[in-house]
């Protein structure tokens, strides 16, 4: 994989989903590698911070790394332009310069929230 310098690629501002969110500063490609998600690793999923993104290993075991790196201002969308593989984020399809880069966080955080309703 390419090494990626992500201050070239993106930028973090004001997101209209939540809080901060990330941005492309340039248009990316469908399938483009935008990333890997950087920062400590954990398995204590009841002590996890806000920003651990969880990948669940080849042996049905889960590890989670606390996010250190932009990646971390990716907001939850219900149709994602992105998607994590382990750790390396992916284009779904074309993004324009300026659009926010979105991840679906998963099954379970949608129900938490829908259950917060």
């Amino acid at each position: 994989m390419a090494k990626v310098k992500l201050s070239e690629w993106f930028y973090v501002e004001n997101s209209g989903i939540h809080g901060k969110g990330l941005f492309a500063k340039q248009p990316l490609k469908k399938g483009s590698y935008l990333g890997s998600y950087k920062g400590p690793e954990t398995t204590d999923m009841e002590g996890a911070g806000p920003h651990v993104l969880w990948a669940e290993q080849d042996d049905g075991s889960w590890l989670g790394r606390d996010g250190r790196n932009v990646l971390r201002y990716l907001n939850h969308h219900h149709r994602p332009n992105c998607e994590f593989d382990g750790f390396d984020l992916y284009a779904l399809r074309h993004i324009p310069a300026d659009a926010e880069l979105t991840i679906h966080y998963g099954d379970e955080f949608v129900a938490a929230i829908a259950a917060d309703r």
